[in-house]
């Protein structure tokens, strides 16, 4: 932080922000219970009510994100400010932030780009509107997102172009260091060469695979006694930061261990975390999740893939789709249904189902799998994969937990890593589209200028920047919440949310300002836009992720 923004900070913003914030907090609240009358009968929450009513909920769960992610980020102005971090490039992205939040929270929240909500659709008058918009969030409007604003944020920006982040982030000196280890890793060994490994829908090299696990990448969360770093969810969310930044490939790559090593710590025998979790977290074991089947989607009560009991071991039957890194990889947590008597959830269990590595030539040298590649967009370098299952064999001691029926439970004890994990590569990506993005308009001259000195252009740099902030601290808090050990699907579903939709806005915005080059496959950024769209998608599409949100919201009281 220079002396110059230090200097220019307000002493008074973070209280105004902190007002706003509680102020929004009530606008959610009278939000709520209008949407409540629309869904409840009979005292419960009908399901064919709230399927009717998918606008309204769907919104009320947008709505609470963008209070949430305002909150968060008057509280990052705040503890900052205590420890005199605060300057003039934090407190723009903060005013700019809130006050456009603030904004839209009144007038128009995009769900998605031809989809808006408005407050009248949660029931909200325009009398109601006045009620609740209070003098701190006029305030923040008026002098939130301004042109003037903008301006000087990138003009800020600019002086400080290499700079891990754009603003203070908040963390300590600690995460500090793993970001600087991990954006010198990517810098290095992984941004100049993903492009080509896009193009080439080429695997990422097994040389940077094991130089991941050197920097213990696949271990960083599972504790020290199984051989892992026993670092907290918040290391992993700055982790797949830095490396989604650098490629998604490669930020991805931990996901596959993270959910692995969750899966088997919260549910798997002492047996089962000696056997895996240590291989897993030197990255001698590389996971793969198989959880979706050709017609179920996110609708894993339907799922028909089933585990036959012979003796001492399984029989797996059926068909998954879906399945990202399968052939290089040498486990699967493989969710089947064991009790085909037992409907929906109650039958499945799962299943740490070990095979040997492939390769292009043979990639599935085992009895009983098969599968094919499904060509993608983008979100390559690990390959996705449709498999086929018949008679595939797992040794029953490899029933995770060693009890039939608990797999959907297991399942859903890992959904919040996974999410605020995911949040944090939608991060990455999006701080990727603003590092190209920012360098194009820096060169590209037009008309006698940079483009960078064009209002339209440094805007959307300007709002790239300010968003990512608020996506980053609502997945940071979300990440705090999960190292407390507390119940946080809620805002880790909230922090993936918004972050999908931030990285998407980046990259298309990345795109425009490159114009008709943005469109040749020979730019990272037509990379950059293919990868940031699968992330409104994955571990929970937008719709079903703003459903869950909802559904919490409207069951509390």
């Amino acid at each position: 932080m220079t002396a110059l923004s230090a200097a220019t900070a307000s002493p008074d913003f973070v209280m105004l922000a902190e007002t706003a914030a509680k102020d929004i907090a009530a606008l959610v609240a009278e939000a709520r219970r209008r949407v409540r009358t629309k869904v409840v009968a009979d005292r419960r929450i009908s399901a064919e009510r709230l399927e009717r009513e998918q606008h309204a909920a769907h919104g009320l769960a947008w709505l609470a994100t963008y209070a949430e992610a305002i909150r968060e980020s008057a509280a990052h102005a705040a503890r900052l400010s205590g420890e005199g971090r605060f300057g003039e490039t934090e407190e723009l992205l903060v005013r700019i932030g809130i006050g456009e939040y603030l904004d839209q929270a009144f007038g128009g929240i995009p769900m998605s780009q031809g989809e808006m909500v408005r407050p009248h659709a949660l029931g909200l008058s325009g009398g109601d509107l006045a009620r609740f918009r209070t003098d701190a969030i006029d305030g923040l409007i008026e002098s939130g997102n301004t042109t003037e604003n903008r301006a000087r944020l990138v003009a800020l920006v600019r002086e400080r172009q290499g700079a891990p982040t754009i603003g203070d982030s908040g963390l300590d000196d600690t995460l500090e260091a793993i970001r600087a280890e991990m954006r010198r890793f990517g810098e290095a060994e992984v941004a100049p060469h993903a492009h080509q490994w896009h193009l080439a829908n080429a695997y990422i090299p097994i040389e940077i695979i094991a130089h991941m696990a050197e920097l213990g990448v696949f271990g960083l969360t599972i504790p020290e006694e199984y051989g892992g770093m026993g670092l907290s969810k918040v290391s992993m969310c700055v982790v797949s930061e830095e490396l989604s930044r650098a490629y998604i490939g490669v930020g991805s790559l931990g996901t596959r261990s993270e959910i692995a090593a969750e899966l088997i710590l919260g549910g798997g025998t002492e047996a089962q975390k000696a056997k895996f979790l240590p291989k897993i977290a030197s990255g001698e074991i590389l996971p793969t999740a198989v959880f979706t089947e050709p017609n179920n989607g996110s609708d894993l009560a339907s799922l028909r893939t089933r585990a036959v009991r012979e003796g001492d071991a399984y029989r797996v039957f059926g068909n998954k789709t879906w399945i990202t890194h399968p052939v290089r990889a040498d486990l699967m947590t493989l969710l089947v249904r064991t009790n085909p008597d037992e409907p929906g959830h109650k039958g499945l269990s799962l299943l740490l189902a070990e095979k040997p590595r492939g390769t292009d030539e043979d990639p599935f040298p085992v009895a009983g799998l098969t599968g094919g590649e499904i060509e993608v967009l983008g979100y390559r370098g690990m390959k996705e994969y449709e498999l086929a299952f018949d008679g595939f064999e797992v040794p029953a001691e490899n029933l995770l937990g060693g009890e039939e029926g608990q797999g959907f439970r297991q399942l859903m004890q890992t959904f919040e890593s996974a999410r605020i994990q995911t949040a944090a590569r939608a991060i990455g990506v999006a701080q990727s589209a603003l590092d190209v993005g920012l360098r194009y308009a820096e060169e590209r001259i037009q008309f006698g200028k940079k483009l960078i000195e064009f209002p339209r252009v440094s805007d959307k740099l300007a709002m790239m920047a300010v968003e990512i902030n608020l996506a980053r601290q609502l997945t940071y808090y979300a990440g705090r919440e999960k190292d407390e050990g507390k119940r946080c699907d809620l805002e880790a579903g909230m922090a993936k949310l918004l972050g999908a939709r931030v990285a998407w806005a980046a990259a298309d915005n990345a795109l425009q300002i490159h114009g008709g080059n943005g469109f040749a496959l020979e730019y990272p950024v037509s990379r950059v836009l293919c990868d940031a769209r699968i992330l409104s998608i994955f571990e929970g599409a937008a719709e079903i992720q703003a459903q869950v949100i909802a559904r919490r919201l409207l069951e509390m009281q």
